[in-house]
């Protein structure tokens, strides 16, 4: 028996299918791709979501994610602080400020409890986005917070003055284990833990993860990890699709479904002073990072 199909029959079997085929299109991650929605326009600023850019590592992207993720919730509208919160004052000069010319930093405001740090905040040159500085006078500061009473809650102490002024205060962590970071997951309510695809990097994750559940056992248990960000990924090779295999294996759905690959133009932003939002605000580098902050808000992770 032959049965008839009409035209407009197949064309809405062939939409279905084509929409089938976009719906489990898969991502870097190995899970279909989400499409986020657009962050709501917020009618009021505050009080601030801390979030604390953590990995011992160095050299996995922690500095480029908290420029250009800031830079990207603040085109959403969000109002955003930075903290540098490494002694090699990266991030301050990401932003075009030249940490060794600072007088007043974020070493100040932990140090001296009468300084002011809305004196130490810098305007930028990108809208929404303000910037605690750092330059070398930090890395004295693990030395000197040691007698201090309460010492692992002085930068929480800092931050509260100005929380009620931003949505979201990303800080910028150094690639240690010590004072400084316990200082920055006290303060913080969740954490970001950008991981380069590479198999020497995941091995580091493990000694991370168990300082961060002692900060939330012995310090601050409203702390959580809001994602594990694969950086610097590079879908040609094995090894970078491996680890991110890997990563999902131990963190699951922590892991941000956006990965952030490797290219030349998040140097040429840097050396350029300017988040790549600005500076080549059409390139996937860019896209990855607006996807990124909108991941973030869908998750709850920024307001």
């Amino acid at each position: 028996m032959d049965y008839y199909v009409s035209s407009d029959q197949s064309s809405t079997t062939l939409q279905d299918a084509t929409q089938d085929a976009a719906e489990s299109v898969m991502g870097p991650t190995g899970r279909p791709l989400t499409e986020f929605p657009e962050p709501p326009v917020l009618t009021s600023h505050g009080p601030a979501r801390i979030i604390a850019m953590v990995n011992q590592k160095g050299g996995v992207g922690k500095t480029t994610s908290t420029i250009n993720l800031g830079a990207a919730l603040a085109e959403a509208g969000r109002k955003v602080l930075l903290v540098d919160f490494d002694p090699q004052g990266a991030l301050s000069a990401g932003l075009g400020t030249n940490p060794h010319e600072l007088d007043l930093t974020v070493y100040n405001v932990l140090m001296d409890r009468k300084a002011d740090i809305r004196a130490a905040i810098h305007q930028t040159g990108i809208e929404n986005i303000d910037l605690l500085p750092a330059n070398i006078d930090l890395s004295a500061a693990e030395v000197q917070l040691v007698n201090e009473v309460a010492r692992e809650q002085v930068l929480e102490r800092a931050l509260r003055r100005v929380a009620d002024d931003y949505d979201v205060i990303l800080i910028d962590c150094q690639p240690s284990l010590g004072l400084l970071t316990v200082n920055a997951l006290t303060a913080a309510h969740g954490v970001i833990i950008p991981l380069i695809c590479e198999f020497f990097a995941l091995r580091a994750v493990a000694l991370l993860v168990e300082t961060i559940e002692k900060v939330q056992d012995r310090l601050n248990p409203g702390l959580q990890i809001d994602g594990v960000l694969a950086t610097m990924y590079d879908a040609r090779t094995l090894h970078s699709r491996e680890v991110i295999s890997r990563l999902v294996e131990a963190f699951g759905d922590k892991v941000f479904e956006t990965v952030i690959k490797r290219t030349i133009k998040f140097a040429d932003a840097t050396v350029a002073a300017e988040p790549i939002t600005s500076y080549a605000g059409n390139h996937p580098g860019a896209d990855s990072y607006r996807r990124l902050a909108k991941e973030l808000i869908s998750r709850g992770g920024a307001p």
